[in-house]
């Protein structure tokens, strides 16, 4: 990693945050406590982490201040040197006075206002960096020395360069409109791009600045976020903002984490459910434990991650870099060239035509549209992801996430819901379904089974009375029992009740349909005889279905992995229409999975919890960890979906692709912009057309070429996920 040492003299400088890091959005390694300027290209430095209540870029202000001064005396200058050939103005000086006066309103443009790309390209020139800065400030000092020459020492100046009066030329007005120009494009894009930071600030101001804390007597008092400590007991009632991370205590809430995760519909949370900072309580109030707070919240993680991807470096712009590398000092041999051409072979005065010539290319060829072209789409796509739940880790991500071919997806937690619950009923002739659930529950209250929690559940969601339960027994892997209002009750399988005498045929063929549904059947028998048969299954998720068929229209291939069997498997895959299933696969297997369909040449994306799949995670040419709320393990994987369902998938697809098109129509763009360009201001037209594009021109477009590509950039905030 190289460090910014040195800092330009007369850079902006504002309130900085004491020991924020600051890094360059073209060249993301260059990084330094402070601001200031990047050794290699010159631009402004950047906070690398956004904060809420960061101050505005201070370079905004002071180039804004140089723009107006720049005007101010441009204008004068302009109408004093072009005025008579555009429109009849003229401003009445005697002639001996013009040159002066051209270099009084000049001087202090170019070595003023323009001071900053003066200092940047000899920084360049020092280092041998070359970038756009060096043309700029090549450019303008040719044009204004020239001129200065020609008003303090006309002698000195060879007669080639002189007209038909014997007056050599004056470029005062040229010099002073391209700083003005180029300042102008530099104000637009520093705006722009204080723009692109938006998407983080966002996330952060979803954060309450006040909140409700809970003393120990029981009262309320409002505090500042920051004086929050873990363990504290909020109190967030319905309208607010949930302020930090933690578990709800009191209360039920129906809270919306949209903003967060990207999921429209409000989330219901109970008692011992975790709450996230920043999510709007709808319905309800509730009291919570926090548990995580400051820069251990979920969104400060969020925004860290979203600027270290803006920061990243795509693979597309490797071609980019290239260039860039030989471009400067092929625009300072083209602009050379065209010198000599025109002194050669140019009309008289050829020295000055062949000046004008020199000084159109440098200007017009300033690489800064080829090298914004890549960093400004991954900045701004990268924060639309994160507004909709989708985090990705580094923009090679991003860039690879649109050409995979192949989703490798996880059956537990990701196509289902991660609970089982009760799905069906199927009671025996004499027994209703209520009776059923309730002396099952009030058994399997005494059990710590996940398929037992099920059934209790059930029992409370149908608000049934449950019962005392007394001689409970839980063979290990079979079943449990217990006596229930003085009534035997036992639950399992087939096997074990006819172990206990009871005969489950008249219900097997019922059991039977219900597995192969993708449930798991258990039989219940009161007092020795069949009462009827459970169905428990982990709900497939209500989004899965969508979200496939979407993937599919999208050309990507389905394969389900998990440890499930295999009839459960197929029954799941089945109901979702999955093109491969892989049943009883390990944790271990489900990376040699990945690797074995990477080497059919698939590009693979693999989609787990991002803990438990995280060898099949790293092993996949784009990891996916699926999760919802503080726990989600955002560092696991290439991309995290907050939302925890499938439809991140396609979100994320979709935003691959725009982020992806948009580089490729900025390069597109600042590729042709220089090849056309550069011809243009050599003279290529003016033997046929008697076309030379003026310097001013050059710097008209050189500015504009960056605005538009900054502008095709933030058009991303707007794609629809």
């Amino acid at each position: 990693m190289s460090h910014a040492t040195s800092h330009d003299p007369d850079a902006a400088t504002g309130p900085a945050r004491p020991g924020a890091i600051y890094t360059c959005p073209m060249h993301p390694e260059v990084r330094q406590t402070g601001p200031g300027t990047c050794p290699k290209c010159g631009m402004a430095l950047e906070p690398l982490v956004t904060t809420a209540d960061q101050a505005p870029n201070p370079e905004i202000a002071d180039f804004s201040r140089r723009l107006i001064v720049a005007t101010i005396l441009t204008l004068p200058l302009f109408v004093m040197e072009m005025g008579s050939h555009l429109s009849g103005l003229r401003i009445p000086l005697p002639h001996s006075w013009s040159g002066w006066a051209q270099l009084a309103l000049g001087t202090p443009v170019v070595l003023w206002s323009g001071w900053p790309f003066v200092a940047r390209g000899w920084t360049s020139v020092r280092t041998w960096r070359l970038n756009m800065f060096t043309l700029i400030a090549l450019g303008t000092l040719v044009a204004w020395s020239f001129s200065t020459l020609s008003v303090i020492a006309p002698d000195l100046i060879p007669e080639a360069f002189k007209d038909g009066h014997g007056q050599p030329p004056l470029y005062f007005e040229a010099a002073a409109v391209i700083i003005t120009l180029v300042l102008l494009g530099q104000v637009l894009e520093l705006r722009a791009r204080e723009r692109t930071s938006g998407a983080i600030r966002a996330l952060l101001d979803l954060a309450p600045k006040r909140a409700l804390r809970v003393r120990p007597d029981g009262t309320d008092e409002e505090i500042s976020v920051d004086h929050i400590v873990v363990g504290d007991r909020l109190r967030v009632r319905p309208g607010e903002k949930v302020p930090v991370d933690g578990v709800l205590i009191e209360g039920r809430a129906s809270l919306d984490e949209s903003l967060v995760t990207g999921e429209s519909m409000p989330v219901t949370k109970q008692i011992g459910d975790p709450v996230i900072a920043g999510a709007l309580n709808a319905t309800g109030g509730f009291v919570m434990e926090a548990r995580k707070v400051g820069a251990d919240t979920l969104l400060h993680q969020i925004a860290v991650l979203v600027a270290k991807a803006q920061r990243s470096r795509a693979p597309i712009q490797r071609l980019a870099d290239r260039v860039a590398a030989w471009f400067v000092p092929t625009v300072v041999l083209a602009a050379v060239a065209a010198f000599v051409a025109w002194a050669i072979w140019g009309p008289e005065p050829r020295l000055a035509y062949a000046l004008v010539a020199a000084v159109s290319v440098l200007i017009i060829a300033c690489p800064c549209a080829l090298g914004l072209a890549t960093p400004i789409s991954i900045m701004v796509g990268v924060g639309r992801g994160a507004q909709g739940g989708v985090l990705i880790r580094d923009a090679e991500a991003l860039e690879q996430f649109g050409k995979v071919d192949t989703l490798v997806v996880d059956k537990t937690g990701t196509l289902t819901e991660g609970r089982p619950a009760l799905t069906a009923i199927r009671p025996a002739p004499g027994w209703s379904g209520d009776d059923l659930v309730r002396l099952a529950a009030s058994v399997e209250r005494a059990s710590e089974h996940p398929l037992a929690r099920a059934v209790v559940q059930a029992a409370e969601a149908r608000d049934l009375v449950l019962s005392a339960v007394s001689d409970f027994d839980s063979p290990v892997g079979r079943g449990v029992m217990g006596v229930v209002d003085g009534r035997r009750v036992l639950i399992g399988s087939a096997g074990f009740l006819g172990d206990q005498g009871v005969d489950a045929s008249p219900l097997s063929a019922e059991a039977g349909t219900l597995r192969q549904d993708g449930a798991t059947a258990i039989y219940v028998a009161v007092d020795g005889d069949l009462a009827g048969v459970l169905a428990i299954a982990d709900p497939v998720k209500s989004t899965s279905r969508a979200a496939i068929a979407a993937l599919h229209l999208d050309g990507v291939r389905i394969v389900m992995l998990t440890g499930d069997n295999a009839t459960t498997a197929r029954a799941v895959a089945a109901r979702l229409d999955i093109d491969e299933v892989e049943a009883d696969v390990s944790p271990a297997d489900k990376a040699a999975v990945v690797e074995r369909l990477r080497a059919e040449g698939r590009i693979v994306a693999m989609a787990g919890d991002g803990v438990n799949d995280a060898p099949a995670l790293a092993a996949a040419d784009v990891g996916i960890a699926m999760g919802a709320g503080a726990d989600v393990a955002i560092e696991s994987a290439g991309v995290t979906l907050l939302s925890g369902d499938l439809n991140g998938v396609v979100r994320a697809r979709r935003l691959s692709k725009a982020t992806i098109r948009n580089i490729r129509q900025n390069l597109l763009f600042a590729f042709g912009y220089n090849a056309l360009g550069v011809p243009l201001a050599a003279g290529v037209l003016y033997p046929t057309f008697g076309i030379l594009l003026s310097p001013m021109i050059a710097a008209l477009a050189m500015s504009l070429s960056s605005v538009s590509v900054i502008t095709n950039a933030l058009r991303l905030k707007g794609v629809r996920l």
